[in-house]
């Protein structure tokens, strides 16, 4: 997938070239998410971090961005039910997905050593995933914020020999940060999955995943019933998540990923059927899969 394929809309003047794509992402320069949109659409585009998953969500509707990336899953942690539930109550559609390795490192200040070091911060689920080194140096004391790359800026800026941060090589390269260690995290086996969100739909012939969610009556066997259209046609199940339906306790909405186009009639003729068997059905996004090998 390449940058030009997500061109912004055209500037005022008929005459003048469109402007960048401009795609918003949760955190600071230099997060991971910075890291993701880059892999997926090129460095010819305008980043738009924003503070929190909600900002990123509305930039959009707020006029500050076209398009939206937003971490999904990763191998380890799971899933990021913010952006599950975001992604549902919502009206964006998924255009796009990209999976990126995230690797953990030590940044401190330029010519800090190792053992100056006595704070480490960063986000509680980057620290998590460090359990190991910090099990080896339990003298190091954890401060959880809000942001990889914030942390990495905040401890630059501080000029502080005794903090460090653990973020991307991106954001070290950004603030000026000094690697003191690669590979912090428990396992290599680490990647985000991240999903490009836009305003309207999209279906490229070369789809091949396809995203819904749905709601089910109380009733013996619905999901049973809800899933037999994909299993009789031998369509691919890759993913199920359930998560709550906010103000009406004990709901639910289930999320499926399949591995299918909505183009391919035996799809068409799955979710035809599925429309029967369910409430408020949605399809979330008929898009180009990512490939773990390319991560």
């Amino acid at each position: 997938m390449h940058a030009e394929s997500f061109t912004a809309t055209e500037s005022s003047t008929a005459a003048s070239a469109p402007r960048r794509p401009r795609i918003a992402f949760q955190g600071e320069r230099g997060a991971f998410s910075e890291q993701a949109a880059i892999k997926l659409l090129g460095d010819q585009i305008e980043l738009v971090p924003r503070p929190t998953f909600e900002a990123a969500f509305a930039a959009i509707g707020d006029g500050l961005a076209d398009y939206i990336l937003a971490p999904i899953e990763n191998s380890l942690a799971g899933s990021v039910h913010r952006s599950f539930d975001l992604l549902v109550e919502g009206q964006l559609h998924i255009i796009g997905e990209v999976i990126i390795q995230i690797v953990h490192n030590l940044i401190g200040v330029a010519g800090t050593r190792f053992d100056q070091i006595e704070v480490v911060e960063s986000h509680p689920v980057a620290l998590a995933q460090c359990e190991l080194f910090f099990r080896n140096h339990p003298n190091l004391r954890r401060i959880a914020t809000l942001d990889t790359a914030g942390s990495v800026r905040e401890v630059v800026a501080s000029g502080d020999r005794t903090r460090a941060a653990v973020a991307s090589l991106r954001a070290a390269e950004l603030y000026g940060g000094a690697i003191l260690r690669e590979h912090l995290e428990d396992n290599r086996e680490n990647y985000t999955r991240f999903l490009l969100l836009s305003r309207e739909p999209r279906l490229p012939d070369s789809a091949d995943k396809l995203s819904l969610v749905f709601e089910l009556d109380h009733r013996p066997g619905a999901l049973h019933h809800a899933l037999e259209p994909f299993g009789r046609r031998n369509l691919n199940l890759m993913k199920i998540e359930s998560r709550p339906v906010h103000g009406r306790p004990w709901q639910y909405r289930f999320y499926l990923d399949l591995q299918a186009s909505r183009r391919d009639p035996e799809v068409v003729a799955a979710l035809s059927e599925l429309e029967s068997l369910v409430v408020n059905l949605r399809i979330l996004g008929s898009y180009v899969s990512a490939k773990s090998s390319e991560a």
